[in-house]
């Protein structure tokens, strides 16, 4: 409590780490993408003061709800949470807030935006941001990775808990490259995703995973100094 005051007089910023319990493939854990933006959120307020609120763990998955592992959650939920946290934190005095995903589905994402849309066309004295590790990275990592379309299990994770968690890393997993048919809803999700791999794990490296989250970090750094010089 007494470092929470106190650390008031530093900042009024807040990162607000948001992940998913979900397969990823049968090399990593579950909660995968809830430690990696915890992990950048760390490493940001190493940088420089900055709040990291406690992650949240829980997320909207799709694509692989039918694979054994993944506990989803309602958008509803979703928004619900991310609107009660801020709300929660504006009330102790906090102003910034930077909704961090280490989960980058479609649904999980907009869902955040939403809330985020709804909180400051609420309250006026508040700034939002909403952004996946993927957008941080995207146009800086390209170099590292050499995988074309990883995205999930693949080069870029199993690298970044290589280097972040390697205790919870168990082995490898076969390139996997799954293909949904286009449009179309399918109620068994697995019999198209069989592996839950999207990507290459073969390819990874725990150095490769560090270079990989000092590119995200930098990528956050940037977006605090933006949000914080500019009016919204």
């Amino acid at each position: 409590m007494p470092e929470f005051e106190a650390g008031l007089a530093a900042t009024r910023i807040v990162l607000i780490p948001f992940g998913s319990v979900e397969e990823h493939g049968p090399h990593l854990p579950l909660s995968t993408d809830t430690f990696e933006a915890y992990q950048v959120c760390i490493k940001a307020a190493e940088r420089r003061p900055l709040f990291v609120a406690p992650p949240i763990h829980y997320g909207n998955c799709r694509s692989s709800s039918c694979h054994p592992g993944t506990i989803s959650i309602s958008t509803a939920t979703l928004k619900s949470l991310f609107t009660d946290i801020v709300k929660a934190l504006r009330g102790h005095g906090l102003h910034t807030f930077i909704a961090i995903s280490g989960h980058a589905g479609g649904a999980h994402g907009m869902a955040l935006q939403e809330a985020g849309e709804e909180l400051i066309a609420r309250y006026d004295d508040i700034s939002v941001a909403v952004v996946t590790e993927f957008l941080l990275a995207r146009d800086r990592g390209k170099n590292l990775i050499e995988t074309a379309g990883d995205c999930h299990a693949g080069e870029i994770e199993t690298s970044r808990i290589m280097h972040s968690h390697p205790q919870l890393v168990k082995g490898t997993a076969p390139a996997e490259y799954p293909s949904f048919p286009a449009g179309i809803l399918v109620r068994d999700k697995r019999r198209y995703w069989p592996g839950g791999v999207w990507g290459d794990p073969g390819k990874a490296s725990a150095e490769k995973g560090a270079r990989i989250e000092e590119v995200v970090v930098d990528g956050l750094m940037d977006l605090v100094r933006n949000i914080e010089g500019c009016e919204f």
